[in-house]
């Protein structure tokens, strides 16, 4: 069963990065998913609830995005109907101060208002438990037929119902587009419109404007008493700094109404909290929680999403959710919560890898040398990484768990050709063999060439340092990560850290422990860990502890190769497979190094080279495997 079904807006959020200015002003944005329904569709999903979202978008870029996007955070979208006449809605947003969030709706003929009857699969809504509306898609006669077939449909199945009145004058055609931000404007016909509506649900909640629409009166006590007189429903308040009140039965005054604990933090930005407050409640609503524990639920969410950029990426993971009730406000200004922000990071992550098999050829420095070495052009070694390419795409097939690294500078196009194949795709930013380390020019001085990057590269940076590194050359290199991994947090990528230490100096069990722990001590939370192999189970015991102890939520360890032989390397992989924090293996050369000098030399052709790469990729890809299965045995 699904537990709620959202249906209504869904659009594009262009969220203006520019904080303090004019939206005229603002020069680069993030896109987000957006739209109340859709935000409450992932906003309970990562509560939790198994959510599913009926809208329509376009049969275009945007449309797919949303679509997409909302798969990642868990939502069921059999719901999405692609419209093949018209596009997905867009929005424009910004935050001005903490009173003026300006946002520009593109919404005319968009894709979402052409929902109709025929889209309301009665088998479907038969699966939920709920369904939720929102009050946009009352304002026209063909989505509002939708929206009342749903529910009774919901109804009669014994469903729950609910409605977000989420007024916007706007969309109700009262307010000219500049006027976005109106959040109320008096209309007897919305009010009649409305009150049309009200007996059909179970929950209603809005603010206090929201139930002066609602009510046909500016005074709040007196709408939430009209409301009733049409509505057995329980009624849920907002009302901002002074909190939330449900109303279960007669309103007379405030005191009659249920409260929950609130939570006093810095407001940084008010759209989209609403529909985080309302995937808090529906949380404690559908997992029959009392009014009181559903409104601290409720009110939580609401204060990550006025402290965050953006709607739905504000929103928590339950995970994050139960930590901050169990812990408190810090920091008020929630955004800046070192602790909070790492586990709402690393819990919203899109995409589990539970097993990696990755072809590293992001090989710079070799290559050229055999390059050189066949007297051939530089240039070739472009060729080669498509090549590379190709045999991970053969090896794959499609399935999941599988990757690759390639640079940028000189595998650029096999990067280009990489994207949107549902393959792992690390991208390294070091030059290569330097130590101290340095990085790539193309990333800039101030790292703004991440900006550059897809969301979906791994930002990968190989660090030859020990323990017994000198106090210079430690602070030289953590100061170069340091800087690199909050700019990668900035610019919404993962990072993977690689560490060498047998390459500067002899190595022990604890060395790589120790490094691990050193990172985690100056602040550095890798997505990845890259390791060589180690000889040893206790090397291993120790470097995994150390991850663990430090940051459960690590994506985890992934095995370098060091050019070993492949019975070598088997041997390690074997070794490393019985540990569940190693996820898989990134090796290179083992799998390149001889198809390259004989492609380079000219003694085989690309379907040579590419069918010998497969190969031996396929064989270590059987070695992982094989090694995995057998750790599952013998547990």
């Amino acid at each position: 069963m699904l537990d709620v079904i959202t249906i209504g807006r869904s659009s594009v959020d262009l969220y203006g990065q520019q904080v303090g200015g004019r939206l005229e002003d603002m020069a680069s944005f993030q896109k987000y998913i957006g739209g109340s329904p859709t935000n409450m569709a992932a906003g309970t999903a990562r509560l939790g609830l198994k959510s599913a979202l009926i809208t329509r978008v376009g049969n275009e870029h945007m449309g797919r995005f949303i679509r997409e996007e909302l798969a990642r955070e868990g939502v069921d979208v059999r719901g999405v109907v692609t419209d093949m006449e018209r596009l997905t809605a867009l929005v424009l947003l910004g935050i001005r101060d903490q009173e003026q969030f300006p946002l520009i709706f593109y919404r005319e003929n968009c894709a979402d208002m052409a929902l109709c009857e025929e889209d309301i699969d009665p088998a479907f809504i038969a699966e939920s438990r709920s369904v939720v509306a929102t009050g946009t898609h009352l304002s026209h006669p063909r989505t509002e037929a939708a929206v009342l077939k749903a529910l009774r449909l919901a109804r009669e199945g014994g469903k729950r119902t609910a409605l977000d009145i989420d007024y916007r004058p706007n969309l109700w055609g009262l307010a000219g587009h500049g006027d976005g931000e109106s959040r109320f404007i008096e209309s007897a016909k919305v009010t009649a419109k409305l009150q049309a509506s009200l007996h059909l649900f179970d929950l209603i909640v809005g603010t206090e404007e929201e139930f002066h629409i609602a009510g046909g009166t500016t005074d709040t006590l007196e709408a939430l008493r009209r409301v009733r007189a049409v509505s057995g429903a329980t009624l849920v308040c907002k009302r901002g700094a002074a909190g939330a009140v449900a109303f279960t039965g007669g309103i007379t005054d405030w005191d009659q109404g249920i409260r929950g604990q609130g939570f006093p933090i810095e407001v940084f930005n008010v759209l989209g909290a609403g529909d985080g407050f309302m995937s808090g409640l529906l949380k404690g609503w559908l997992t029959d929680q009392d009014w009181a524990t559903s409104l601290k639920y409720a009110n939580a969410c609401g204060a990550f999403a006025v402290s965050r950029h953006g709607c739905t990426p504000a929103y928590p993971s339950w995970t994050e959710l139960e930590f901050f009730l169990k812990r408190g406000v810090v920091n008020p200004a929630l955004r800046h919560d070192q602790a909070l922000e790492q586990i709402h990071w690393s819990t919203n992550r899109n995409r589990d890898w539970p097993e990696l098999r990755v072809f590293a050829f992001d090989h710079r420095m070799q290559l050229e040398d055999i390059a050189d070495q066949a007297g051939v052009s530089r240039n070739k070694i472009g060729e080669f990484k498509l090549l590379c390419l190709s045999a991970v795409e053969q090896v794959a097939r499609g399935r999941p768990g599988y990757g690759l690294l390639c640079d940028s500078r000189v595998g650029r196009d096999a990067l280009f050709k990489a994207a949107g194949q549902g393959l792992w795709i690390g991208h390294p930013v070091e030059w290569p063999g330097s130590r101290p380390l340095t990085l790539e020019p193309e990333l800039g001085p101030d790292f703004g060439g991440l900006a550059e990057w897809p969301l979906e590269h791994v930002v990968k940076v190989l660090c030859f340092c020990h323990p017994d590194d000198t106090p210079e050359m430690q602070a030289d290199q953590e100061a170069t990560i340091t800087r690199l991994y909050h700019a990668a947090r900035r610019n919404r990528l993962e990072f993977l850290l690689e560490i060498i230490p047998s390459k500067v100096a002899t190595v022990t069990d604890d060395t790589s422990a120790n490094l691990i722990q050193r990172f985690y001590d100056i602040g550095i939370f890798p997505d990845w860990w890259k390791l060589e192999p180690f000889r040893t189970h206790a090397a291993w015991e120790k470097a995994c502890a150390a991850i663990k102890v430090n940051d459960p939520y690590c994506r985890g360890i992934v095995v370098l190769g060091l050019d070993a032989p492949a019975e070598q390397l088997a041997e390690s992989l074997n070794l490393a497979a019985s540990h569940d924090l190693v996820k898989g293996f990134a090796v290179g050369r083992t799998i390149f190094a001889d198809p390259a000098r004989q492609w380079m030399a000219g003694q085989i052709d690309d379907q040579a080279a590419v069918a010998e790469m497969a190969r031996r990729y396929t064989e270590l890809c059987a070695v992982w495997d094989s090694a995995r299965a057998l750790k599952g045995q013998a547990a």
